[in-house]
């Protein structure tokens, strides 16, 4: 009687090695596809990631302008723009993307003037987009991305002042918002975050074929 009970405690703890074994096999190939799976992902391999990169480079090139031009409110607005970039790299680490990373010229090298020269140029060297009738197309060819900002939705420029009306359709959708100009920015037109939901396409970050008008 004690030679099988013996036998059978011996069977027992076999099978517990056995599946205690397999178990963590299976944890060790789950962590290296986990690890595998979350290799962070440049904004050149990712359309996510260069949506995402292009708005955290807006909102430094934006903070570089009101440092180099500051008035009674760029302390405020750096702030706000900083609490931005963190929760810009918050969406790239869950996005899989390299946090950090910012794609700084992807709209300076459309020719666009920083917010900074725009605040310092005088009013007859204003951006020809500034005065462009209602109903016209603007900043052809610019892409649009998102501020990252809270709030109702609202777009905000370097060429268009405060109280501006802008219609921003996504090409690739045909989805269309008009929103209104609330805030400077380093770019033509940078949707915040509840205007860019109504023209996205699920997953991006960045809208490449872009149709602004100024309605109003």
């Amino acid at each position: 009687m004690s030679r099988r009970r013996t036998l059978g405690t011996k069977k027992k703890v076999a099978l517990l090695v056995s599946a205690a074994a397999v178990a963590g096999g299976g944890a060790f190939v789950m962590a290296g596809t986990s690890n595998a799976a979350q290799s962070p992902q440049t904004a050149a391999e990712s359309t996510v990631c260069q949506g995402l990169a292009t708005a955290l480079g807006n909102n430094q090139r934006f903070i570089e302008g009101q440092r180099s031009a500051p008035d009674a409110q760029s302390a405020a607005r750096i702030a706000n723009r900083e609490a931005v970039i963190a929760q810009i790299k918050v969406q790239q680490e869950a996005s899989g993307c390299a946090v950090g990373e910012s794609a700084q010229g992807s709209q300076a090298a459309a020719g666009q003037p920083s917010q900074a020269a725009s605040a310092s140029a005088p009013a007859s060297q204003a951006p020809p987009a500034g005065n462009a009738a209602s109903g016209q197309q603007v900043c052809n060819g610019s892409t649009v991305t998102l501020s990252g900002e809270a709030g109702a939705p609202a777009a905000s420029s370097n060429q268009f002042p405060a109280g501006t009306k802008l219609k921003v359709t996504n090409l690739d959708n045909n989805k269309s918002t008009t929103v209104e100009v609330t805030s400077v920015s380093g770019s033509c037109a940078l949707l915040n975050n509840a205007a860019f939901e109504q023209v996205r396409e699920p997953g991006k970050f960045l809208i490449r074929r872009a149709l602004i008008e100024k309605v109003g």
